[in-house]
């Protein structure tokens, strides 16, 4: 080890020398950027061409990449923010948790909006038994889920409210893990409706969920949206109920039927409102549910997260992978670090609609049109350097990057492979440079992810069409 240190001191010290003393016109070309970039590039002092080489990359950040890129992975043990030379052990189970509100919860949550039975009559699934039975064995039972989840035909014509909470209950009780540590945490949402127009539809609502979870009081409950759904808009019956939702979780709350509240895709203004009125009711918003990833952090996505931090409201991130594009199952040319279980599906293999994959394939490929050439495909190649470097896959560095911004990622999930390879998300953290690069990347990409078919970030489908909302 020793020798190995000095080695790569000796080659990073003897690069900065030849680097300081070249002349003028001596490039250097970094394999995380194409040479159409480096001009914005973080790591440059921002001396270029015309051609936008960098004349002088920044001495010491070039050195830390060096080093990093020299040093055996096995001498590495990273926390939060930043890169330490020590040895480590890998955790075999997740001890890394973040608190929701008065909550104890992993921090990778499990979404259950796909879910449902495989039978039309009966609730039985073993592929999710086998999931949940996964997840709270290794401590990682965080679901969040909703009275009208659920991907049976009859869900999306508006029946079948309630089957996915029924469903994930049952779950839960068969798999009754009593050695976890951490103890299965179950969120659920209240949809907002046009006959919901009182604090006691709200308090009807809850205690409806809270049956079917069969428990005393739900863990947290959230307000699905904005209350946008209004189809008589058109003849100006569009009044908001935003402030009675707000009234009626905090009922929720005061009667016991909940132990914390929460909203979702709220965006700064909104959730300010929401925080302020609820603490003059005594009542402490835990946490505000919005699409958020590496690629999604434009449209109000990153100023909402930080509103929440400064609020104290923890985020919770869907859509972390970009639906399955920051996975690398789409486009990866390097199937060894791929996430366990996607290296199988592809765009051709996909169970999305074929609404959702034309829109997929656009951000994947691109379009040379909204999506320039190549899409998604420059961020994956600095996203699988950084995953083999450090023997990750690429779902995990999308993961991880979204615990370093202080969210709880809550990927959606079908298998008990997709939840072990989202536990290799946990227990570790991206260095700030890492970070920094990742962004550049995604920034430079010229587009953003905004969902895909009738799933989108900022819009539902709701029987008659569809309702926008804006977080910014």
């Amino acid at each position: 080890m020793r020798g190995v240190s000095q080695s790569v001191l000796f080659l990073a010290a003897t690069i900065a020398t030849i680097i300081t003393t070249a002349s003028a016109s001596s490039y250097l070309s970094f394999s995380y950027f194409s040479s159409s970039t480096l001009q914005k590039n973080p790591f440059c002092n921002m001396t270029t061409t015309t051609s936008g080489n960098c004349l002088r990359p920044a001495i010491p950040q070039l050195c830390g990449l060096l080093l990093l890129a020299c040093l055996p992975s096995e001498c590495f043990a990273f926390t939060s923010g930043a890169s330490s030379i020590a040895p480590t052990a890998v955790a075999q189970t997740n001890t890394d948790v973040t608190k929701i509100g008065s909550l104890t919860v992993p921090y990778v949550g499990v979404g259950t909006i796909a879910w449902s039975s495989d039978s039309l009559t009966e609730l039985e699934s073993p592929e999710l038994q086998n999931l949940v039975t996964a997840a709270t064995n290794q401590n990682c039972g965080f679901f969040d889920t909703g009275e009208r989840y659920g991907s049976h035909l009859k869900t999306a014509v508006g029946m079948g409210w309630g089957e996915t909470e029924r469903l994930l209950t049952k779950l839960i009780r068969e798999a009754n893990d009593d050695s976890a540590t951490v103890k299965p945490v179950v969120a659920t949402k209240f949809t907002p409706s046009p006959w919901r127009t009182s604090v006691e539809s709200v308090v009807k609502a809850c205690d409806e969920s809270r049956k079917r979870l069969g428990v005393d009081a739900i863990d947290l409950y959230q307000i699905h949206m904005p209350d946008i759904v209004k189809p008589l808009r058109f003849m100006g019956l569009d009044d908001s109920y935003d402030e009675i939702y707000w009234d009626g979780i905090a009922e929720c709350y005061h009667k016991g039927l909940v132990k914390n509240v929460g909203v979702s895709n709220y965006g700064p203004t909104l959730v300010s409102k929401c925080h302020a009125a609820l603490a003059k009711r005594g009542v402490p918003l835990a946490s505000n549910q919005i699409a958020y990833s590496l690629i999604g952090r434009h449209n109000g996505a990153q100023q909402t997260v930080d509103k929440c931090n400064e609020l104290g409201v923890k985020v919770m991130a869907y859509y972390p992978f970009a639906m399955g594009l920051l996975t690398g199952k789409y486009t990866s040319s390097m199937p060894e670090i791929i996430a366990e279980d996607a290296v199988t599906t592809s765009l051709s293999t996909s169970r999305r609609s074929k609404l959702e994959m034309k829109d997929l394939t656009r951000y994947a490929n691109g379009d040379g049109k909204l999506i320039p050439a190549g899409g998604v495909s420059p961020l994956l190649k600095v996203m699988e350097a950084i995953a083999e470097h450090r023997g990750k896959t690429v779902a995990q560095i999308a993961l991880n990057y979204v615990i370093c911004k202080g969210a709880v990622p809550i990927p959606g999930a079908r298998t008990a492979a997709q939840v072990s390879d989202n536990l290799g998300a946990l227990n570790w953290r991206l260095s700030q440079d890492e970070i920094t690069l990742l962004e550049y990347e995604a920034d430079n990409l010229g587009f953003g992810f905004d969902g895909a078919g009738l799933k989108k970030t900022s819009e539902k489908f709701v029987g008659y069409g569809m309702e926008k909302w804006s977080l910014s």
